[in-house]
């Protein structure tokens, strides 16, 4: 079979160009970008003051010893330096702080899209690793709006403006340095097309090592009682030394690129160093000449310089959308053109007609399987581990879809109905239920979250969730610690049950429920149980099968098909698998 994950998969990895971060990224904020070229333009044209006034100064104000020039070159000076200082603030203040805005929104943008997409990618796809793709892949285009792309285009503006002046000084000087200066662009352009593949897989390396120091924080009770430290110990330290070996390989091509710059430009240096004082010497070249294109060439040189750094960063922000465009190119859920049908209300009438499935292609988990749970029943689902009950379960829940077969929502192929306007009338109760970190109040109104305090204490007496939080200090309102930790897998249990009735569903689906419950616990949710399910129509996946006696209809999965079905009474009659499975229960 075709997943949407495997769809994904198999798409190729998409590669953003600049032509496209510029489209995408840059144009729409084109206002922002333009005014942070011009304050880019006013300052790099008010660098170039101090070279050219300091021709004046040696050339005519100090052998002339004209005071009234000298402080009018100064005023001119310092007001040149103001106007790099206030447009450097600007420039940050405007071009940065918009840079963490869309850094902000493409977080959100991604997040959105992650929770669209289907179950089966967060199966084979860790919570840490996407966590990183969320928050770390996006944070480089801050180098394509903020201060990195402007100052290349202003250095670049810089430059080309130097060099028609230093042109005027000196064509065979110029000439020379343009040499040095053409072979360590080639080098660049070299090391950023080498430098892209190694950022893209830094991204890689980074998620996975975020994924399993994620795990290894969540599972910390079971590495502790295992006495594992040591072992994730270096399981993490192998990770993060894979992300050290690509940092090393990037540094290694920037560090080429900067000590090639500056062999090449000392180069450069050097030569004119001695044309210069040859052509001084000569009568060719004014002291103040030389001066000035001396101070002209480190204005040209700056920002090939920096280019290195700026390239790196530009080229890491590249990789990063690459990585955040494979996610976005994703097929979300509710993408699917097939679902075109609306439920405002609905009975709860399932069938499965002939329904088959498999996680993996050839290798089916379900094999036609067809019942009906008309609404309002309870059909209790029973069977040894990997059965499928999960699987069916799963398919009701709209997590998965079928191979073959349908399933339908009355009357409706529940492939065909929009997934929004089902599950909105859908309430699951897992057998390990997740609880977020925050209150008990906070975990009980999350499926409702305006729902009054009326309903919300209806829901706490209904599951008897108020047996132990009368007993807290804070009541409703005590901490309860990630994923619940600081509460027994009873009241855990109670509080998921209140959830569900909070959130008045039409469908239930229960996946043991009872399963961590001591004795009297399991009285007392059985109650609660009894409340949520009335008039719903309810899946149960049952393991203690004295919990389901009362069942509408019991089918008994084995190898992924439908062995026996009926009621308690009539399956223990037939005494079948059902009647193996109970009776051995019993002696237990």
């Amino acid at each position: 079979m075709k997943h949407l994950a495997d769809n994904n998969k198999k798409k190729g990895k998409p590669k953003v160009s600049m032509a496209k971060a510029f489209r995408t990224i840059i144009w729409p904020r084109r206002n922002l970008v333009f005014i942070g070229l011009i304050l880019i333009v006013f300052s790099r044209l008010a660098s170039l003051v101090l070279p050219l006034q300091s021709k004046v100064l040696i050339d005519e104000v100090i052998p002339n010893k004209n005071y009234d020039q000298l402080y009018n070159l100064l005023l001119i000076v310092g007001i040149a330096i103001t106007v790099q200082a206030v447009t450097s603030f600007l420039l940050t203040r405007i071009l940065s702080v918009q840079a963490q805005f869309l850094i902000s929104e493409l977080r959100a943008q991604v997040q959105k899209k992650v929770l669209s997409l289907p179950i089966s990618f967060f199966d084979n796809t860790k919570s840490g690793a996407l966590v990183s793709r969320i928050m770390s892949d996006v944070e480089g285009v801050r180098n394509l709006i903020g201060t990195g792309l402007v100052q290349m285009v202003g250095g670049t503006i810089t430059a080309i403006i130097s060099l028609i002046i230093l042109i005027g000084i000196s064509p065979s000087m110029t000439l020379f340095v343009l040499v040095p200066v053409a072979i360590f662009g080639f080098i660049a352009l070299k090391a950023f097309g080498y430098i892209r593949p190694i950022f893209r897989k830094r991204g890689v390396i980074n998620a996975e090592v975020k994924g399993r120091l994620t795990e290894t924080l969540a599972g910390v009770r079971v590495i502790k009682a295992f006495n594992a430290e040591q072992q994730e110990n270096k399981t993490f330290e192998s990770g993060v030394d894979k992300l050290f070996q690509n940092v090393k390989k990037s540094l290694t091509a920037t560090a080429f690129m900067t000590s090639s710059s500056t062999f090449l430009l000392g180069i450069a240096s050097t030569g004119i160093m001695g044309i210069g004082g040859y052509k001084i010497m000569a009568g060719e070249l004014t002291v103040g000449d030389f001066l000035s294109f001396t101070l002209l060439l480190g204005l040209m040189i700056a920002p090939i310089v920096q280019m290195s750094n700026i390239g790196s960063q530009l080229t890491e922000a590249l990789a990063g959308l690459d990585r955040t465009e494979e996610l976005m190119n994703m097929t979300a859920e509710i993408d699917d053109e097939n679902r075109t049908i609306e439920l405002e209300e609905i009975k709860g009438d399932i069938e499965f007609d002939d329904v088959s499935f498999a996680y993996e292609e050839g290798k089916d988990v379900l094999h036609n399987i067809s019942f009906n749970a008309p609404a309002g029943s309870v059909i209790a689902l029973v069977g040894s581990s990997g059965s499928g009950k999960s699987t069916i379960a799963g398919l009701s829940a709209t997590f998965l879809n079928p191979d073959s077969g349908k399933v339908t929502i009355d009357g409706n192929n529940i492939s065909k109905v929009k997934l929004n306007s089902y599950r909105k009338h859908l309430g699951v109760v897992l057998q390990d239920e997740f609880l977020f970190e925050g209150t008990i109040r906070e975990n009980i109104l999350f499926p409702r979250p305006n729902a009054s305090e009326e309903e919300l204490q209806n829901a706490v007496k209904a599951a008897y969730v108020n047996e132990f939080t009368d007993r807290f200090d804070n009541g409703l309102d005590t901490l309860i610690g990630e994923r619940g930790v600081k509460l027994s897998g009873g009241q855990r249990q109670r509080l998921a049950i209140a959830r569900a009735i909070l959130a008045n569903p039409r469908i239930i689906i229960l996946d043991e429920a009872t399963s961590n419950l001591d004795t009297e616990s399991e009285a007392l949710i059985q109650k609660s149980l009894t409340e949520l399910i009335k008039n719903r129509t309810t899946i149960v996946i049952a393991h203690r099968l004295s919990t389901i006696r009362k069942a509408d209809q019991i089918l008994v999965i084995e190898g992924g098909r439908i062995k026996e079905r009926g009621t308690h009474d009539q399956l223990i009659s037939s005494k079948g698998r059902y009647y193996d499975l109970y009776t051995y229960q019993a002696k237990i």
